[in-house]
């Protein structure tokens, strides 16, 4: 990519602290409005305005450019705040060209990985850019083409553009992450479900748990919604429309020191709302639920099948699946669920035996919910 490029360099992280950054995907989004706004006013703008998947906004600086006359193209610098990723400081790029089809044609180029095993919720053979950022970069393209054209409203209607995201080192910096393991081939992906990157793998966002919990107890609430992250969070609270935002505590990784906070503050009841990976770390007894530290165990799973009584065929399917999801979506093509209700009353077990060892009482519950939010198991436990 031939680009212009200015100087714009990132802060450096602080393992202490807490500074927020921002994902993969809405540096793709920030890329590709900019790129949209460019190739159809003729003028580079000097920073744009992104949105968020959490109706957010944040005002962004292009740091490479390129305008042609039927070509425009962007790259943003990944700033991933406090957060030790491995795509801070990486080059996420647009490029944004007229389509012969109406509409946003979104693809991935150098650097995007490509999908070649099943389990991603992604198409074999389509580009690793996840669902919530595709909506994130063509929603921003949209806003794009609707300030730059007094026709905006229509022109979607009656021409296309092609979106086209890269990352120069992708290839590289995607041997450095599970993309090699899982079958996505050739470069990273380009994810985010809430626009921002926390830095919950560090000591500050293990305590930011603990001090929500704190709030939680502090509004005299003894029923507390822990999930998993921003989605499941989400999912709880439609679950618990009469309950108070603050006693819903996203806890990331950090599942023994809600527990713990929650048994030391006296909270009585706990309901953990995950999806199916945490659930499977959680049966395994895994407090503390880091991707990096703890990939999935296919030989676990394909004995909770056998000991659900599962048949023959999933268990085999399962010993060589490829993530966690692949396992859920292998149950829920046999309509076999007899498996995720025992991994779920495995994790509600492993949670409760936490709490004992801890001298506390609680009420917990367990709810596995699905990629869409819909609960599929849901296990209550006494005190």
């Amino acid at each position: 990519m031939n680009c212009d490029v200015m100087d714009a360099p990132i802060p450096p992280r602080d393992r202490r602290g807490m500074r927020t950054g921002f994902t993969t995907g809405t540096n793709a989004a920030a890329a590709a409005k900019a790129a949209t706004l460019a190739l159809l006013t003729g003028v580079w703008p000097t920073t744009v305005s992104v949105c968020l998947p959490t109706g957010e906004t944040t005002t962004m600086t292009p740091v490479a450019y390129r305008l042609a006359a039927e070509l425009a193209q962007c790259c943003m610098i990944k700033d991933g705040g406090d957060d030790p990723d491995v795509t801070h400081g990486a080059l996420i790029c647009a490029t944004v060209r007229p389509a012969a089809t109406p509409g946003i044609a979104l693809d991935g180029g150098i650097g995007v990985g490509r999908v070649t095993l099943p389990g991603l919720g992604l198409p074999v053979g389509e580009a690793a850019i996840n669902p919530v950022p595709r909506q994130q970069i063509c929603a921003n393209v949209v806003d794009a083409v609707l300030a730059a054209r007094p026709d905006g409203a229509g022109y979607l209607e009656r021409r296309g553009l092609e979106v086209i995201i890269s990352v120069p080192e992708g290839e590289r910096i995607a041997q450095r992450t599970l993309n090699p393991r899982l079958g996505i081939l050739g470069g990273i992906s380009i994810l985010g479900t809430s626009g921002k990157v926390h830095p919950y793998s560090t000591a500050a966002w293990r305590a930011s748990v603990v001090q929500a919990v704190q709030m939680a107890t502090y509004h005299n609430l003894r029923r507390v919604v822990l999930s998993t992250g921003a989605r499941s969070e989400q999912y709880a609270m439609r679950m618990f429309p009469e309950l108070p935002e603050v006693a819903f505590v996203e806890i990331s990784v950090f599942t023994g020191a809600a527990l713990r906070t929650c048994v030391a503050q006296g909270v009585t009841d706990v309901t953990l709302v995950a999806m199916i990976s945490r659930i499977i770390k959680t049966a395994q007894g895994r407090m503390v639920t880091h991707v990096s530290g703890n990939p999935v165990d296919f030989a676990f799973l394909a004995q909770v099948c056998r000991d659900a009584g599962a048949s023959d065929e999933l268990s085999a399917a399962t010993a060589a699946a490829n993530t966690g999801r692949h396992f859920l979506e292998l149950c829920q093509a046999r309509s076999e669920l007899a498996p995720l209700e025992r991994l779920t009353d495995m994790a509600l077990a492993q949670c409760q035996r936490f709490v004992r060892r801890l001298g506390g009482t609680l009420a917990l519950e367990v709810v596995l919910v699905d990629f869409d939010g819909t609960p599929l198991v849901r296990i209550a436990g006494s005190r």
